[in-house]
C-alpha cells in the first residue's frame, strides 16, 4: 500500500493541469467527479473516502488536490498543498488562466513528484512547519463525507495498488501528451489559416489601390495613338 501523499494534481475548474501519482489505480475518476462538486471560491476541505483522504485548496481560481491516506497527517498534506500553491503561481501565474488540460504537466509534475515525496518521507517536512497557527487552522477545515458531495450513481470503488504503477502513468502520460499534441497543432492550424488570410487581404488591398490591370490598358491606347 503507497504510504503518504499518493496523488496530487493542480486545476482550473475541472480542467487538469498537472498531476502525479506514485499508485495506480481509479482515483483520477473519483477526482475529476470532485473538482466537477466542489466551489470556485477560495477555501479548504477535506474529503474522506474508504480509508483516504481528499485534501484540497482552492486559491485565485485554481484547485490544489492532495490524496493521502488517512491516518496521514492533515497539517502535512495543507503543507504541501500550500508549497505547491506558492511554486506553482510563481512558476506560472496568469498563463494557467488560459492553459488546455495537461499544458504544465511536463514541467510541473516533475515538481509535484518531488515534494510529495519530501513530504511523505522526510521528518523535516513537519518539524519545519509545525507552526501553532498552520495547526489551528488545519484543525478547523472541516472533514466531510464525500457521499455528501456525490449524486446517486456517482459512488465509485476507490482502487489504488502500486503494482504496475510506473507502467500504467507512462501509457497514461502518453496518451495525454499525445492529445495535447493534437490541441497544439490544431491551434497552430487556425494560426496559420488567419495569418494567409491576412495576406491575401493585403495583397488584395494593394492590387485595389495600384490598379495594375487600368496600367496595362492605358499603355495600350497610348500606343494606339
Amino acid at each position: 500500500m503507497a504510504n503518504g501523499i499518493i496523488y496530487s494534481l493542480v486545476a482550473r475548474g475541472n480542467t487538469v493541469l498537472a498531476e502525479f501519482s506514485t499508485a495506480s489505480g481509479n482515483f483520477s475518476q473519483v477526482t475529476h467527479i470532485i473538482l466537477e462538486k466542489i466551489p470556485s471560491q477560495d477555501s479548504k476541505v477535506s474529503y474522506n473516502y474508504d480509508r483516504f483522504l481528499f485534501n484540497i485548496v482552492v486559491s485565485q481560481g485554481l484547485t490544489y488536490l492532495a490524496m493521502c491516506e488517512e491516518q496521514f497527517e492533515r497539517r502535512i498534506a495543507y503543507s504541501f498543498l500550500s508549497e505547491i500553491n506558492g511554486r506553482f503561481e510563481r512558476s506560472f501565474g496568469q498563463v494557467a488562466k488560459h492553459a488546455v488540460a495537461y499544458e504544465m504537466n511536463k514541467s510541473f509534475s516533475k515538481v509535484l513528484k518531488e515534494q510529495m515525496e519530501y513530504f511523505s518521507n522526510n521528518p523535516s517536512a513537519d518539524n519545519v512547519r509545525r507552526v501553532q497557527s498552520e495547526i489551528d487552522e488545519v484543525k478547523s477545515v472541516m472533514v466531510q463525507n464525500i457521499d455528501r458531495l456525490l449524486e446517486r450513481g456517482e459512488k465509485i470503488d476507490l482502487l489504488v495498488s502500486k503494482a504496475d504503477a510506473l507502467n500504467d502513468e507512462a501509457v497514461v502520460f502518453k496518451k495525454r501528451s499525445n492529445t495535447l499534441k493534437r490541441k497544439m497543432w490544431w491551434q497552430n492550424c487556425k494560426l496559420m489559416l488567419v495569418l494567409l488570410l491576412i495576406v491575401a487581404i493585403i495583397i488584395t488591398v494593394i492590387l485595389l489601390i495600384t490598379h495594375p490591370w487600368t496600367h496595362g490598358k492605358k499603355d495600350n491606347s497610348s500606343n494606339n495613338k
